[in-house]
């Protein structure tokens, strides 16, 4: 079953398909094409079953797959003259492996998805490709359209990637088993910690401001931005805190531009299933908490303190504020200055943005909650000869590149030029889920004269050469250089030495009325949230949207949750 949502998604690419092309999709004949280092049938037959049946094992010949390519922004960073079929990583596969990708198309965000849902409602999938939702493998599932795994997954997988997946508990590939197989290979979300609040630290020196500690102390700093204009702008048009019109994240607190923060101070949780105070499995949007949360977003809207335009902006908008200098403030995770404060500072090199931790209690601590261990994966074409590609291009970037490969010296420079991760031909990650607490470890290690550099994996060691090179020279450094030390050091030790509390999202799965009720309750829930905050509404509307919730379904879904969880 899908959502009516997704289906109506699939209905409209129906409709429109005769007035598209889309070449190259569905049996792309990607066999082996010239024997390579062979001389006998029976050595050739050997070297093609070691392939197929261990994570590294290379093909006798060149095996070329069809993808369906999730791009990045500016050509993810590349060198120039370097694509998506030709680069380090897909050089490194085709050494290692001997398979070489043929995107049949590159796309990134919206236009990504559109083109997924295209070749879904044609049923003319390429040989592999991500998918981003579970309304999406839910329905290539119910339609065999995809190859089972299973057998790919416990022979083809290294060890390492089992072990980095079994961190996450068995959630997350519960996730991507359908009738006790495993359909899809998922993406891991590592655990980022709380959204830290990044202000311009220079502003706050030219007022005399000290450190936030508190939600309190970050309002008055931001009311001292737009009234005292530290950043030169003009009177009234310094920008207060910049926000996504989402309001908080939906799978964790790797969102950026959200107020998580905000609501975790009044003991919030939306679009989180919890527990209440009582123990009961409740759904974070609709309890009394977020009515209080959303009361106090209404004042900080009313008063300027939280940017009046955001309904307005989109995420372009948002980082052009904030690179141009329009405004200081802003709540993002720990990794904000890859994107969007490297632009920012290589802008201007006056620009000091800080990370702080705000506590959420009065005890001190900082709340927040867990995340989505996954939220894309990759499947395979039904009636693809060799599933098993997918599982050992994971093995090879996520285990063999990063713990065995130190000297591959066109990987280190990519992390050192922030080549972004959607060069890879997966643009997924997949790592420990406390892989951020391993890294700042091994590099603490590191600079503290406890550990030697050469022991660090190639992620890391280049990273190391990043925040050394930082060191030696901080005024000069490059944005790139302050990027990854303000990042990888200093958020990472207030995120490490900071005290917080993990509240548990208890539920990331689909309950059956999920499937048909789940995206209006969510446009409501949306709808509801942003007419408060503005003032278009009252704040009584919040009871009214509770009743309605569990009139039009969130009543049956909580019991459905429930009985899952208990």
């Amino acid at each position: 079953m899908i959502t009516g949502s997704y289906l109506k998604k699939i209905i409209s690419c129906v409709l429109i398909i005769n007035l598209l092309i889309l070449c190259g999709c569905g049996d792309s004949g990607a066999t082996p094409s010239t024997r390579e280092n062979t001389e006998t049938k029976e050595e050739y037959e050997a070297a093609l079953y070691t392939a197929r049946t261990t994570p590294y094992g290379k093909y006798p010949e060149q095996l070329t797959y069809t993808l369906g390519k999730l791009s990045g922004a500016n050509n993810s960073n590349l060198p120039d003259g370097e694509t998506y079929e030709n680069n380090a990583y897909t050089r490194l596969l085709n050494e290692r492996l001997n398979v070489q990708n043929q995107d049949v198309f590159e796309a990134m965000d919206e236009q990504y998805t559109d083109s997924v849902t295209m070749v879904i409602a044609q049923n003319d999938l390429p040989d592999v490709m991500i998918v981003e939702d579970l309304d999406e493998l839910q329905y290539l599932v119910d339609n065999d359209m995809i190859a089972d795994l299973t057998d790919s997954y416990n022979n083809c997988m290294s060890d390492t990637i089992k072990n980095i997946y079994g961190s996450y508990g068995r959630d997350i590939l519960d996730v991507v088993t359908f009738g006790g197989k495993i359909m899809a290979i998922p993406e891991t979300n590592i655990s980022d910690g709380p959204n830290l609040i990044w202000l311009r630290k220079d502003w706050m020196d030219a007022l005399g401001l000290s450190a936030p500690r508190t939600l309190s102390d970050v309002e008055e700093i931001i009311r001292q931005f737009k009234e005292k204009d530290p950043g030169h702008n003009g009177a009234g048009n310094t920008v207060g805190l910049v926000c996504d019109t989402s309001l908080c994240g939906g799978c964790g607190y790797s969102s950026e531009y959200t107020l998580d923060i905000i609501f975790a101070a009044y003991g919030a949780f939306p679009k989180q299933w919890i527990y209440d105070e009582d123990g009961n499995v409740v759904y974070g949007s609709v309890q009394p908490e977020a009515k209080e949360a959303l009361a106090h977003i209404h004042e900080l809207y009313k008063e300027g303190i939280l940017d009046q335009d955001f309904l307005m902006r989109t995420s372009s908008n948002l980082i052009e504020l904030i690179v141009d200098g329009q405004c200081g403030s802003f709540f993002g995770p720990w990794w904000a200055p890859n994107n969007p404060l490297m632009q920012a500072v290589e802008q201007n090199k006056d620009a000091e943005w800080q990370p702080y931790l705000i506590a959420t209690e009065e005890s001190g601590l900082t709340s927040y909650h867990t995340q989505n261990p996954s939220g894309k994966y990759i499947v395979v074409r039904k009636g693809y000869e060799y599933p098993e590609i997918a599982c050992k291009i994971v093995s090879v970037l996520f285990d063999y590149l990063r713990y065995n490969d130190r000297d591959n010296q066109e990987i280190v420079d990519y992390y050192k030029e922030n080549v972004d991760p959607t060069a890879r031909p997966f643009a997924i990650n997949v790592d420990y889920n406390n892989a951020l607490q391993i890294c700042y470890g091994e590099l603490n290690h590191v600079f503290a004269g406890d550990k030697s550099a050469d022991d660090l994996n190639v992620l890391e060691y280049s990273y190391y050469e990043a925040c050394e090179s930082y060191l030696k020279d901080a005024e000069n450094a490059s944005a790139e250089d302050w990027a990854a030390y303000t990042s990888r050091i200093t958020a990472c030790k207030i995120l490490n030495d900071g005290r917080t509390n993990k509240v548990e999202s208890l539920y990331f799965g689909e309950t059956e009325t999920m499937v048909t009720d789940w995206w209006s309750l969510e446009n409501l829930e949306s709808d509801t949230y942003l007419k408060i905050v503005t003032g278009e509404s009252s704040l009584d509307e919040f009871d009214r949207f509770v009743e309605n919730w569990y009139q039009n379904g969130g009543e049956t879904i909580t019991k459905e949750v429930r009985a899952e969880i208990e």
